[in-house]
């Protein structure tokens, strides 16, 4: 705001403080809330008597015959566990190579239904088993842009490829007696 209008609104409250229309009007639009509020609430404004409750007739005792008793739950069924995370050797009469420019029904009838599928704009990516899922970081990967073959990330021995792949030749993981140690320079050396 401008400091002229602060100026006004500070005059005028000033000149209408001291008024008694502005305090009764005050006062009713305070009250009026306050009633607003407590029918909200559930509440009325002004407090009401308490009234004694009074006592209710003992229930009667219930029949004696026999009542259908509601049926215990069974217990929770714990999930079945996945498997543990180590790779399981993979078969399969699905083998072949496929080639660069091959359709995905041409992959799909070499190699079977794949384990997943997604789709990203242009390229669709192929997910098949290969027995290394654990130790390799991840399956058989089969790319393809506009629904043609244009590379493969091959793991397993039945699988092949014909082009050339994105991803060199597995390599066997090296394994340090005691693990890796990370050794850090003090500053200054």
């Amino acid at each position: 705001m401008r400091r002229s209008t602060l100026w006004m609104c500070a005059l005028l409250a000033t000149a209408t403080l001291g008024c008694r229309q502005v305090s009764e009007q005050y006062a009713k639009i305070k009250q009026t809330i306050a009633q607003k509020i407590a029918e909200r609430r559930g509440r009325s404004a002004t407090p009401q008597p308490v009234q004694q409750p009074t006592p209710l007739p003992p229930e009667p005792a219930p029949p004696a015959t026999p009542s259908a008793e509601v049926p215990a739950r069974p217990p929770r069924q714990v999930p079945e566990r996945p498997a543990a995370s180590r790779d399981v050797p993979y078969s399969s009469v699905d083998t072949g190579t496929i080639a660069p420019g091959m359709g995905e029904k041409d992959v799909y009838s070499l190699w079977g239904p794949p384990i997943a599928v997604r789709h990203q704009g242009e390229w669709t990516y192929l997910f098949f088993r290969n027995g290394c899922e654990y130790t390799c970081g991840t399956e058989d990967i089969v790319t393809l842009q506009n629904g043609q073959v244009v590379d493969a990330v091959l793991r397993w021995p039945g699988h092949g490829y014909s082009g050339q792949s994105s991803s060199p030749a597995a390599t066997k993981p090296h394994w340090k007696p005691g693990g890796d140690t990370l050794t850090v320079k003090p500053p200054g050396t």
